[in-house]
């Protein structure tokens, strides 16, 4: 292993959300970071980053099915890391299950073969997986949480991807000698978080700002994490020297969804009254145990209201410059 000075990152699904905030903070830290993604939009990653620091960033346009393709961008740019975002979310999978296997399944044992080839240079293979492949009736049923060891029942094929990825990390762990750590995010928000099951409290934000009216499409409560925060998990635990195949649920705030626009319409006093909430609450568990991710050291959790503040302060710069586009956003406005 290198030390982290020397250490040289790729990210798949760089220009999504948690990709987009996983490689701003990877060019805040000084390392070389290679942004490794099917598309070839970087809108997400210029909301959140200047030129100079975008400009800091190698992209190269690649499938995570194609070995061939990862292979090459893993050796030309010496890669010591790898970070594996690149995932269709739940409404994708549901539209076309044949192409969210592919991704999120084939894609995944891709990555993991190319980091088997070059295990002796490589960090513990990175990944995230999802609180989404368990069902509600997966918790304890004395104490009411999900335990990290509980066995899950996927209802969504999304989660029966998730869960497929863990078992290969554990075979690769196995036969092969790769470290790997899956992490297990649920209610991500952040900018960028623009679609996607769990995206609309994000988007309330963004609607709050631009003084539109929007609905939350789900109520209850929910475990939310804080976009940078999952972003510095995923690196403390590429430097981590964890070995074997582990898996930590994420730790974050467990919110009321009324709460949530309280806060909101706290931030941005004009949005008062014009975010509601409609739907079922979410059918994962919400009470989840967060201790073992403690093993990657002492982990960020932004407190929601901070999270919601910084949130709006970057849409109302992107608005001061003209930059806040609704549909780049998770918005389509009349008109």
């Amino acid at each position: 292993m290198t030390d982290v000075k020397d250490d040289r990152y790729l990210v798949t699904g760089a220009l999504g959300c948690i990709g987009a905030w996983t490689v701003r903070s990877l060019v805040a830290d000084g390392v070389p970071v290679v942004a490794f993604d099917l598309g070839r939009d970087p809108r997400r990653l210029r909301s959140i980053m200047t030129p100079d620091e975008l400009a800091r960033v190698t992209f190269v346009a690649g499938d995570v099915t194609e070995l061939a393709g990862v292979e090459r961008a893993l050796d030309e740019h010496d890669i010591t890391n790898v970070i594996h975002l690149a995932a269709l979310q739940v409404p994708f999978c549901r539209a076309d299950p044949l192409l969210g296997a592919q991704i999120n399944v084939v894609g995944t044992v891709t990555m993991f073969e190319a980091v088997r080839r070059r295990v002796d240079r490589m960090g513990p293979l990175v990944y995230t997986s999802s609180i989404g492949m368990f069902g509600a009736d997966d918790v304890d049923a004395r104490t009411g949480r999900l335990d990290e060891r509980s066995e899950a029942h996927p209802t969504t094929h999304y989660g029966v991807y998730k869960l497929a990825n863990e078992g290969t990390a554990r075979v690769y762990a196995m036969e092969s000698g790769v470290s790997s750590v899956g992490i297990r995010p649920l209610t991500v928000y952040g900018v960028g978080r623009d679609q996607g099951m769990t995206s609309s409290p994000t988007i309330a934000i963004a609607a709050a700002v631009m003084g539109v009216r929007y609905t939350i499409s789900f109520g209850g409560r929910t475990l939310f994490q804080y976009a940078p925060d999952v972003a510095a998990t995923l690196i403390a635990a590429a430097r981590s020297r964890l070995s074997g195949a582990r898996m930590f649920n994420l730790g974050g705030t467990v919110v009321e969804l009324a709460d949530w626009i309280d806060a909101i319409e706290a931030e941005v006093p004009s949005s008062r009254g014009s975010l509601s909430i409609s739907g079922d609450d979410l059918p994962f568990p919400t009470d989840i145990e967060q201790d073992g991710v403690a093993a990657l050291g002492e982990i960020p959790i932004t407190p929601y209201r901070t999270g919601i503040r910084a949130t709006a302060d970057i849409y109302r710069s992107l608005a001061a410059e003209g930059l806040l586009i609704p549909e780049e956003h998770g918005l389509s406005l009349p008109g």
